[in-house]
This record gives C-alpha cells, structure tokens and sequence, in this order.
C-alpha cells in the first residue's frame, strides 16, 4: 500500500514521532510511506519520508493572517492547492491526517478534495482543534461550547492567538467541512478525547482509541550518569520534559515548584529554548531540546520522577517513555494523561494543585515510589497493528 500522512511535523515533537515511527515499521512491512508536513527541520534519518508543504515564510503568513482574523486553518490557499495536485500525482492508497493546524495547510481546500477524492482517510486526533471554534486545549478550562456552537472564545489569546474572535464563523465552517466524509475513521489516542469526539458534531463517525506507543527497543531502563555531566549529585531528581515550554505546558508551575522543593531535590527540565535557559532560576537545570532519543532516555533512567504539569494533554508519549525507562510519572488530572499513570505507576494530582505535587514528591522520596513494567502494547509495533486492522477493515468496507 502507499500510505501518505499529514502532520505538522515530521520527525520531532510527539505527533512528528508517531508519524515516523509508523512508517518506519510501515517500510519494514513493504509498504510506502510519505509523511506531508509543515514546519521545523526534518531529522536526516527521516528526510526519505518527507514533503514539504509550503516555507517558513509561508507559516510566517498564515500565522500572521490568523493573529489578525482568527484564521488558523484558512490561510496558505495556494501552497494547499499545489500540495493537493503533488496528492494526486503520487496516488495513495490511504490518507492519514494527523495534526492538520499549524499555521501551514488550508483545511477548506484539503477537505473539498477529500470529499470526492474516494480514498481510504484516517484522522487520527490528538487534541480537539477539529470540533471547536478556535482552541485545540477546550479542556484547560473545561469549556463545552463547542458541543453546540461556539462563540465569545475565552481562549483566544492562547495558541492559536487571535485578537478577533471568529469562533462562532469556524465551528460552523468545520462541522460543514469535516462531516459527511465518506468512509472516513476517527482515531483517538486516548478514551478521554474519544468520549469528547462522540458528544460533538463529529459523532456520525466510527471513533477508535489507539493509544500511542513509543518504541521500547530505545527507552527503556539504562545505567546513565549523564546528570552528573551537568553537575548533579546525590540529589532525588524531578524532571519534566516537552518539546515546546510555553505556560500552557506549566512552565509557570514548574518555576513555582522549584522554590517549595527541599534542598535534597532538584528540578530538570528538558526541551527548552536557550533564551529559557538562561533566564532559568539557579534552582533549575535547564536543557535545551534534544532530538538524540538515546539521550533522552538516559535522562528519563536517572531520573527520580517524571512530573507532567501540562494543562492540556491526550495521551503524551512523554509518560509513556518515562514509565518505559522505569521512572515513575505524576501528572495533573488533565485529559488522558491519568490514563497510563494508573495503570502501570505514579499518581495523579488535582490541575494547578501546586502544593499537592510538592506533598506527592516528598512522599515519592520517602517511599521509593515502584511502577509496573510496560507490556508490549505499548510499543509502537503493537500501536502498528492496531492502524493495520483499520487500514484493512476501511478497505474491505470500500470493496462491498
């Protein structure tokens, strides 16, 4: 089969990785796999799979145009259309949509050819951009407008920023885009953003939950002094790991838990920018964004505790690969990030409840806090199968 998928990234960040890591093992299996995307550099590894949609002057346009008129997904007509004439020349056998917003595609233009292009389409879901108004984080501040019609966004000044609000305009613009595709499978990482997909408009459609996986044959337990390099010693480590810092991911929780932690503790966070860094308190060790994953892990491994303060998350791989490398996660009661800390170790504590992450953390360092081995459904193979059975299901469906 070709199999061409669409994400903002390709390669980095958790959706990049999802997309890479399927046609990876996807390639191994005989098939053929190009992965669409919009922004950030490729790593080379990856380069084999990638298309480009559009420039960074491109993405700069569109996001300028969405600041201005809450356009996020309208913009970039012209490089949309000459992706969409690149899509019919290559002639996949299944389009599958990842995260589609980012300031470089035009979903109007995609979905008018969607619609009559009779291919076998998966969207996979990792945030609830598609059913809303504006914002993909509904949930930070537990809004439900979106179940009826949005309007009034309270959450306009965060990603994607606007200074008009035209929410009312997009929820409707999208219910008329997104419904009514034929064959089309919706995938949802977690059964938190099923349950959310199956109250909104998107309700007419099969919603299965994949859970993301990692590849286990990188993270996994490993001796590492690579803390140690940075100066750290004989301290119970809490870290904290994204691939972009920003409030929304609890960068201000994160600096306000660093003045309650006791003496014996010391806060790690990865994938900062190096102006972050240096505007760290000394309290903090900051690291810069990391693409070598045999790093990371080893970060992960001499770690005491993986702390997960995000305010909006479905089912982050981040927890995944820290449970992976035998380190225990605590993370906010936010979307699906409880789902896999229940299950395997860790705890889950109230959203914003700064001093409750602070009491966990001290009883993690009392107790030794121990968490279960993750099985293999968490790895990516496993994941793979599980997108197989839908690719083949879609096509024998088509074939009645």
């Amino acid at each position: 089969m070709k199999i061409l998928m669409i994400n903002v990234t390709c390669g980095t960040g958790s959706t990049g990785r999802i997309c890479t890591d399927l046609a990876e093992v996807l390639s191994e299996k005989g098939h053929e796999v190009k992965i669409a995307f919009g922004r950030d550099e490729v790593p080379e590894k990856f380069k084999k799979y990638a298309v480009r949609i559009g420039s960074d002057l491109d993405v700069n346009i569109h996001a300028l145009k969405a600041r201005l008129f809450d356009s996020a997904g309208f913009e970039s007509k012209k490089v949309t259309k000459e992706f969409i004439k690149w899509v019919k020349d290559y002639d996949p056998d299944i389009i599958h949509l990842h995260n589609i917003h980012g300031y470089y595609l035009n979903v109007e233009i995609l979905f008018n050819y969607l619609k009559t292009c009779t291919k076998r389409i998966i969207w996979t879901f990792h945030d609830s951009w598609a059913f809303t108004g504006h914002t993909p984080y509904c949930d930070v501040i537990n809004c439900e407008k979106w179940k009826d019609g949005c309007h009034n966004c309270k959450l306009k000044k965060e990603y994607p920023k606007t200074y008009l609000d035209y929410s009312k305009r997009n929820w409707k613009i999208k219910k008329e885009l997104f419904t009514n595709v034929k064959g089309m499978q919706i995938v949802t990482p977690s059964n938190w953003l099923q349950g959310l997909v199956k109250e909104s408009f998107l309700k007419e459609y099969d919603v299965s939950v994949i859970n993301n996986g990692i590849n286990t044959k990188a993270f996994y337990p490993r001796k590492s002094h690579i803390l140690k390099d940075y100066g750290i010693k004989d301290k119970f480590i809490v870290l904290g790991v994204s691939s972009v810092w920003d409030h929304m991911k609890g960068l201000d929780d994160y600096l306000e838990l660093s003045h309650l932690l006791s003496d014996d503790c010391k806060l790690v966070l990865v994938g900062l920018t190096q102006e972050q860094v240096d505007n760290l308190p000394s309290n903090i060790l900051g690291i810069t964004r990391t693409e070598s994953i045999d790093q990371l892990a080893m970060i992960y491994s001499e770690s005491d505790v993986f702390v997960n303060l995000s305010y909006c998350e479905n089912y982050p791989t981040v927890n995944i690969e820290a449970l992976a490398c035998g380190t225990p996660v605590l993370t906010y009661e936010t979307g699906g990030s409880p789902e896999i800390v229940r299950k395997y170790g860790g705890a889950v504590v109230e959203k914003k409840n700064i001093l409750a992450v602070k009491d966990k953390i001290n009883e993690m360092m009392k107790t030794n806090t121990s968490i279960a081995l993750i099985p293999e459904e968490n790895d990516v193979d496993h994941m793979i199968k599980k997108y197989l059975k839908i690719y083949e299901m879609i096509n024998d469906r088509r074939k009645i």
